[in-house]
């Protein structure tokens, strides 16, 4: 059985009181990308998003980032958390 075709598209990502380069903004993105592929993969979608169609928007549980952290841990988080407010 072939994995169902998934397309996310996040117009805009707010990261408030945290300070990221324009060179550290595709490590972000791509950290971001692998790990909501990896949780899509493994847990699935919730049944709303299953049947298919667009949701226009997702409310993710809010997070702390930590500014020690890293673009790439920043990414995964993040992730984690619109992973989560797929309801999946």
């Amino acid at each position: 059985m072939d994995s169902p075709n998934i397309e996310l598209h996040i117009d805009r990502l707010i990261l408030d009181g945290i300070e990221i380069s324009n060179a550290q903004r595709p490590l972000l993105q791509a950290a971001m990308e692998a790990e909501l592929g990896r949780l899509m993969r493994s847990g699935g979608v919730g049944a709303g998003l299953s049947a298919g169609g667009a949701v226009p928007s997702v409310v993710a549980p809010a997070i702390q980032l930590s500014p020690e952290g890293s673009p790439v841990q920043w990414g995964q988080q993040i992730a984690r958390s619109v992973y989560g407010g797929m309801g999946a």
